[in-house]
């Protein structure tokens, strides 16, 4: 076993990279990565629309941070109920059914906007709905990828999930800057609405063994605390799931206050590309740059994981990576040049996508297939779900304090939350050794890429 991981190690970069791709050699994740990338860069391009017409409306950061509650508290409240939804229903179904309500919700967006009709209450409800969706989604779609994949190539299932979600955060805030400042926010909604057939075709295209893993007959109360009773008892899980949490409320807010940073903040810089381009919305064309290079950041950190071929050390990586996410926004707070704010952009990208795919691909690996839908809904409470408490506490300094003080006191609490999770990783590194080689050893499961990798540092 070890002298096949030894030989991955020393394998050539040509070799390496050829194996960063080895999920695509399953056909239903190549149906589901080529649909989903397509549909995500619609999202993105929705994602930073929303927040220009919030801002252009209100020119509000509170109104900023509230959408992004409404948008989110619905993941942290419904969670629960997509965890076991997913886990006693086949979950490619419940992701079909997921995407066919996002696409329907974006069109009204859409159809609101384009019509001049669109009031601040209408995106606060539709973004209320998104939520609501994405709470069955993200469950449904992270347990889903081992249905696609086995276990065998979870991991770098997981790490191309997270490349293809940051590719598009690269190409959707850059067409939507372009787009907005040009044609305005609706074509934006319109296109993420037309995005979505061609994720939904992908999945219907799907022929994947995906049976329900827990009994209807169980009352779904008792399933639902089941999942966090083996969230809270296992102590490494647990540990990561509260260093996401700690982030997602006190540094992601950064998110919902970059429009303020663009228009007002970061006041000269980007007038020669909104020359080339025609644009006379500048502080749209800077928000589209800024969530463009934050993209590009996490793309790297989501490609750096998918050249690994184990576990080993991931845990060590999980608090390097949030103490450099806390530095790199501690620096943009600080910053007053736009283009300094782009280049630090791409360390804070690099480093939160590389923290969040770790955490979730050690979770995934210590969690019992039965229990994986429950597991991915609280670690989407904890992503996303914290987010909105975040978001709105965000906005609400940022009124009192500025944008970039609140920005930087979300960084020093990042890298606070790595410091302790630095103490406290090496003394429950051997129960997630444990609790890894359990999984990977169980019936029915590829015993041996599971088996290699373990946790050590």
């Amino acid at each position: 076993m070890h002298n096949g991981a030894a030989d991955r190690s020393s394998a050539p970069p040509s070799s390496r990279w050829q194996a960063a791709g080895r999920a695509l050699r399953h056909r239903n994740f190549q149906l589901f990565f080529g649909g989903q990338l397509i549909s995500l860069i619609g999202t993105w391009m929705q994602s930073v629309a929303q927040s220009w017409l919030v801002y252009r409306l209100t020119g509000s950061g509170f109104l900023l941070g509230a959408v992004g509650f409404a948008s989110q508290i619905p993941v942290f409240l419904v969670a629960p109920l997509g965890g076991i939804t997913a886990d006693r229903n086949n979950r490619q179904y419940v992701v079909i059914a997921t995407q066919i309500a996002s696409m329907i919700l974006a069109f009204i967006l859409a159809a609101l906007t384009l019509t001049h009709r669109v009031q601040v209450w209408h995106i606060f409800v539709l973004a209320a709905l998104l939520g609501v969706v994405n709470a069955f989604d993200i469950p449904g779609r992270q347990s889903f990828l081992v249905d696609m994949v086995g276990k065998e190539d979870l991991m770098n299932a997981i790490a191309l999930n997270s490349s293809m979600f940051n590719g598009a955060r690269v190409i959707g805030p850059a067409i939507a800057g372009i787009l907005v400042a040009r044609l305005g926010e609706g074509w934006c909604f319109f296109a993420n609405s037309v995005s979505y057939i061609a994720v939904i075709v992908g999945l219907f295209l799907m022929n994947v063994h995906a049976p329900a893993r827990a009994s209807a007959k169980t009352p779904a109360l008792e399933h639902i605390i089941e999942g966090f009773q083996f969230v809270n008892r296992t102590a490494p899980i647990r540990a990561l799931l509260l260093l996401l949490g700690l982030v997602s409320v006190t540094s992601m807010p950064y998110v919902v206050l970059m429009p303020i940073f663009a228009d007002r903040v970061l006041r000269s810089g980007g007038e020669e590309i909104a020359a080339l381009i025609g644009s006379k919305d500048l502080g749209a064309l800077r928000l589209g740059i800024l969530m463009g290079a934050t993209g590009i950041g996490a793309l790297l950190g989501a490609l750096t994981l998918a050249v690994r071929s184990g576990v080993k050390g991931l845990g060590r990586w999980v608090a390097i990576c949030c103490a450099g996410f806390g530095v790199s926004l501690v620096l943009f707070g600080f910053s007053k040049s736009f283009w300094l704010s782009v280049i630090l952009m791409l360390p804070v990208g690099y480093f939160i996508m590389l923290q969040m795919a770790c955490s979730n691909t050690l979770i995934q690996v210590m969690v019992p297939d039965a229990l994986r839908g429950r597991a991915m809904a609280v670690y989407s409470m904890m992503f996303m779900g914290m987010a909105p408490i975040g978001a709105l506490l965000g906005g609400a300094l940022s009124d009192r304090l500025g944008a970039p003080l609140t920005v930087d006191l979300g960084g020093f609490a990042a890298i606070a939350g790595a410091w302790w999770f630095a103490l406290h990783w090496p003394k429950i590194r051997m129960e997630a050794k444990n609790l890894i080689l359990a999984q990977a050893m169980a019936p029915g499961d590829p015993a041996e890429e599971m088996s290699t990798p373990i946790i050590e540092d």
